[in-house]
């Protein structure tokens, strides 16, 4: 375990004891998909202020260290990676972008509601046509008057559901090819001509909301553009790069409960006459299993203290992301296989955590985009 201060030991402790005593004896409940459920414990992270963490205390925030936020995440993750990820992008994805990029007027409006945890967030940058081709998006945000008018559709937009805000990307300049021509919009749900749909039915992160945004003649008003137009991917990508250490840390979190769980059974499961911890082909796989966790932790807590520093970290984000999603991935499947035909059914957790560390390679951008963004970097 990396050193931490008493201030971030404390803040993982809460997280700890919100996740076990309140998440986990729903945790049934919330795989079923059930979103009265989702919506008490967004409430009650609220309370906590586990959605306010890395805020000033002018917008209602903690005003702690990055890492303390990642320690939150990691907690929860063990837990319920869906409703890990929904606190994810609700922060790194919305509220800190606003905060980074919004002008005072538009930080007074709406922060304090979504550090508060009394608001929820979406992000909405990936369209039927753009995944990770992003900065083809076609939705449109057409100058109008004293506004925009937006059409199109958004499609696997998390906390879609039960969103009150949303950052969509459209584009403002049609003669501006690709990423240049999008600028970043902060729209609300009651707008006229916005319509919020369920998504496709999933593999995994059942706890979780996620759906469709279709945009139909959508009026905006000019002071919902955040920052500049022209600007939108450049702050989109930007808030990526704290989603990337989001998504490891989440990754890292699946990781552990596998591990955790594997260990248990490994323990307890009696074959030839002993437990399966007694064989060396079990106790190296939980060897490899845990080596590889305290290396993720490595990375994502690196990359966690050069953002806190100022520093520029968006190649250690993606190399983190990169490694906690595979081994989330890789850890999952030994859980599986220690656990035998019993970790193939729905009465161990372990058949979760495989379902759910399966899309940590694709969320943030595909585990081949991180190769490209990291080769990036050591190519300058």
């Amino acid at each position: 375990m990396a050193f931490l201060t008493d201030e971030q030991i404390s803040i993982r402790e809460m997280a700890r004891d919100f996740a076990e005593k309140e998440v986990a004896p729903v945790s049934s409940v919330l795989e079923s998909g059930d979103l009265d459920t989702l919506k008490t414990l967004w409430e009650r992270m609220g309370e906590l202020g586990l959605t306010g963490l890395p805020f000033p205390e002018k917008y209602g925030g903690a005003e702690v260290d990055s890492l303390s936020y990642f320690l939150v995440l990691e907690e929860v993750a063990k837990v319920s990676a869906a409703l890990a990820t929904a606190l994810s992008v609700h922060v790194s994805l919305v509220s800190l972008p606003l905060l980074e990029n919004g002008t005072e007027d538009q930080k007074e409006k709406y922060l304090p509601d979504l550090v508060a945890g009394r608001k929820i967030g979406a992000f909405c940058l990936t369209e039927p046509n753009a995944g990770s081709d992003a900065g083809s998006g076609l939705v449109q945000a057409t100058k109008n008057g004293k506004g925009y008018v937006m059409n199109g559709t958004k499609i696997f937009i998390t906390n879609a559901l039960l969103a009150d805000i949303f950052l969509v990307t459209g584009r403002t300049d049609k003669e501006q090819a690709g990423s240049k021509g999008l600028s970043a919009f902060i729209l609300e749900r009651d707008y006229h001509g916005m319509s919020i749909n369920k998504g496709d039915d999933k593999m995994g992160l059942i706890g979780g909301d996620w759906g469709e945004m279709h945009l139909d003649n959508c009026r905006v008003a000019t002071h919902q553009l955040l920052h500049k137009e022209g600007k939108g991917f450049k702050v989109f990508m930007k808030s990526l790069n704290i989603g990337r250490i989001s998504i490891a840390t989440i990754s890292m979190g699946i990781a552990e409960a596998c591990l955790e769980a594997s260990v248990k059974y490994a323990k307890e499961r009696q074959q030839f006459g002993k437990p399966i911890a007694n064989f060396q082909a079990i106790q190296f796989k939980l060897a490899d299993m845990g080596t590889k966790i305290e290396a993720a932790r490595g990375l994502i807590y690196n990359a966690a203290r050069m953002k806190q520093a100022g520093l520029d970290y968006a190649k250690e984000a993606s190399m983190a992301k990169l490694y906690a999603s595979e081994i989330a991935n890789q850890c999952a499947t030994e859980a599986v296989q220690i656990h035998g035909g019993y970790g193939y059914t729905t009465d161990f957790p372990v058949e979760r955590y495989f379902r759910d560390a399966r899309v940590m390679s694709l969320f943030e951008g595909t585990s081949e985009i991180q190769h490209v963004i990291i080769a990036k970097h050591l190519l300058k």
